[in-house]
């Protein structure tokens, strides 16, 4: 067993997210995991990620506040509001952005694979 305290999840920087802390919760520098990793981010408001696409699954989970997903695959773009305890899953190659429309800051955790996929 692993347990990672929440004051002492090492922040990390994530490339093309803006306005946001994010903390390793399990996995890579927050200790040993095999496939996984999970990791938590403060969206404050107005901040967001780019439209980017990963070839890793991604699954988000809302925690506090109001969040803004956008998905595009094969050209067709979806967004979707979620609140607390509502769940996203974005796709290996679907492209994805979060986005705090609100005045309230957004908890939201992450899980995703420690490696991409093999082609």
């Amino acid at each position: 067993m692993h347990v990672t305290r929440l004051h002492e999840a090492p922040a990390y920087e994530a490339p093309n997210h803006f306005d946001m802390r994010c903390l390793r919760l399990q996995g890579k520098e927050a200790g040993p995991s095999v496939q996984m990793w999970m990791g938590m981010s403060q969206i404050l408001p107005g901040g967001r990620t780019g439209l980017d696409e990963s070839p890793m699954e991604k699954l988000y989970l809302v925690l506090e506040g109001q969040l803004h997903v956008v998905g595009e695959l094969d050209g067709v773009r979806v967004e979707h509001v979620l609140n607390p305890y509502d769940s996203c899953r974005f796709a290996p190659g679907e492209k994805r952005q979060l986005v705090n429309r609100s005045n309230r800051p957004v908890l939201v955790a992450l899980v995703m694979p420690t490696t991409p996929p093999a082609p």
